[in-house]
């Protein structure tokens, strides 16, 4: 048995005829493309702070220094108001998917991403029609508010809704149209550069992916756990019908919700506080410990400013959008290896391995940085150094699309119990923006004054948080929501917080 591992469980006991059938196929798809304002916004904000109208117009002070012989090519891009344009929506981020436990247990799951995709709407609206920075840190907090909604709602959407034996496969497809919308923000970003107005179209056609999610939120029903925790039980029948087919008896597993829903509502005044307690440990720790290490592998840093970076290091303007539209494509590509066999392989094993792969590639990265412009980073790097640095970055793209792309959307919404399901997702979520707006707030300074270190800053927590998984994180394919709370009692640390008439207990949610 391998350390935090375990022996086979026993999934098939409430895998109520856990089927694919074209109605979960169509709304498993219908509510990953929630994740495609998040992708878009991650790459079109990289690409339209490279075109030069819109930094004459918000950052004349980047120009001066792009322009200086005495800055190096690591400090270009260090500008405060800068990242507040980038972090600002990840604040709003945090906030809103804080409130967004409690929205989601009022609301449902569906309404919740339905209301994310119309904040999401008006910021892209905002963004494009800016005429100063006021108004695009606004636009960027609309957007913030939009995609802390849907990020919250959707994985959890995914999971309840998704087959067992494939719940990672669907559950990927959120990550998967993360890459989307990261892909075709670039590929905007390329046609729209060469125009004075180009900016304004690449922020406002945000607008195009909040309609699309939003429309398509209209045309699914909610998960029949949403359903039945809100007193819903004929559209929850419905709503399992429509998933499993109609030629199967939904009323076992109908009940079995239910059951759950009665479970988690004994708690629900003190839902918020429940997670804390000690036999929840391990999903707290995991709802913390996850998107953190998400962060802390520079994935959404390299993503963000992926068009800086290969501007810096000696591509031209167009040069640069390209190869990140080309690093977007192969995460893009990764993902979907990710989803054929994440349930066959399980997810440690992806973690383990695309944590090895991005390690590599962090680290000569930062080798082939310093030898080829030097310690302070004012030698000119050739053009064939910078394809290196850009096959590097594909590579380490690949790995993380392979593991902690997807897996961290797909863990931390299977491992929670119903009574602290929202409460432990929105943790997550708040998690990650928090880690994100940190490190987006501090990147471009760091990376002045670090150099190539930053790289290898990145590379030292890729081995600290793969050390992580392969001791602390069971592995969870296959195995039923309702069942999930026996992997903790099996692993060797974890067990220890696992109170006993809990696992007894007879499918205790």
């Amino acid at each position: 048995m391998a350390v935090g591992g375990f022996g086979a469980v026993d999934a098939s006991a409430n895998d109520f005829n856990g089927k694919i059938t074209l109605s979960i196929v169509i709304t498993c798809i219908v509510a990953a493309s929630s994740g495609l304002i998040f992708g878009y916004d991650i790459g079109i904000s990289g690409g339209v702070t490279t075109m030069k109208p819109f930094l004459e117009k918000f950052f004349p002070g980047i120009l001066r220094k792009a322009a200086s012989a005495e800055t190096n090519m690591y400090c270009v891009y260090d500008s405060e108001v800068m990242t507040l344009f980038t972090s600002s929506l990840y604040l709003a981020g945090l906030v809103s998917s804080l409130l967004a436990s409690r929205v989601t247990t009022a609301l449902g799951r569906r309404n919740t991403m339905i209301l994310g995709g119309c904040f999401f709407f008006a910021g892209g609206a905002m963004n494009g029609a800016a005429e100063n920075i006021a108004m695009l840190i606004l636009g960027r907090i609309l957007l913030g508010l939009g995609v802390g909604f849907t990020n919250q709602a959707a994985p959890v959407y995914l999971s309840e809704i998704a087959p067992p034996k494939w719940r990672g496969a669907f559950n990927t497809g959120f990550q998967f149209f993360i890459g989307i919308g990261v892909v075709a923000a670039n590929c905007i970003n390329y046609v729209t550069a060469s125009h004075k107005w180009g900016w304004r179209l690449s922020l406002g056609l945000a607008i195009v992916p909040a309609t699309i999610m939003t429309i398509g939120g209209f045309l699914i029903s909610d998960t029949p756990s949403s359903l039945v925790e809100r007193g819903k039980i004929d559209q929850a029948r419905q709503a399992l019908r429509k998933a499993r087919g109609p030629m199967i008896d939904v009323e076992p597993e109908l009940e079995q919700v239910i059951k759950w829903s009665q479970v988690s509502k004994v708690v629900e005044q003190e839902s918020f506080f429940t997670i804390f307690e000690k036999q929840y440990r391990p999903q707290l720790v995991m709802a913390f410990a996850i998107p953190f290490s998400q962060q802390l592998t520079g994935i959404n840093i390299v993503a963000f400013y992926a068009p800086n970076i290969f501007q810096s290091v000696g591509f031209g303007n167009s040069s640069a959008l390209l190869s990140a539209i080309i690093l977007g494509l192969v995460n893009l590509a990764s993902i979907l290896v990710s989803a054929a066999v994440v349930d066959r392989f399980g997810r440690r094993f992806l973690f383990i391995v695309g944590g090895i792969q991005m390690l590599v590639c962090q680290i000569v990265v930062a080798i082939v940085l310093a030898l080829a412009t030097g310690v302070h980073g004012t030698e000119h790097m050739s053009m064939g150094n910078a394809i290196v640095i850009l096959v590097l970055l594909c590579f380490y793209a690949a790995g993380f699309g392979c593991s902690w792309g997807p897996l961290c959307w797909l863990v931390p919404s299977e491992i929670f119990p119903l009574k602290i399901r929202s409460t432990g997702q929105s943790i997550a979520i708040a998690m990650q923006f928090l880690t994100i707006f940190i490190l987006s707030q501090t990147f471009l300074t760091m990376l002045c004054h670090f150099k190539f270190g930053a790289f290898l800053f990145y590379a030292g927590w890729i081995a600290v948080i793969t050390i992580f998984i392969i001791l602390y994180l069971p592995e969870t394919k296959g195995i039923p929501l309702d069942s999930m709370y026996t992997i903790w009692g099996k692993h060797w640390y974890w067990r220890r917080f696992t109170v006993k008439e809990q696992v007894n207990q007879d499918n205790l949610p």
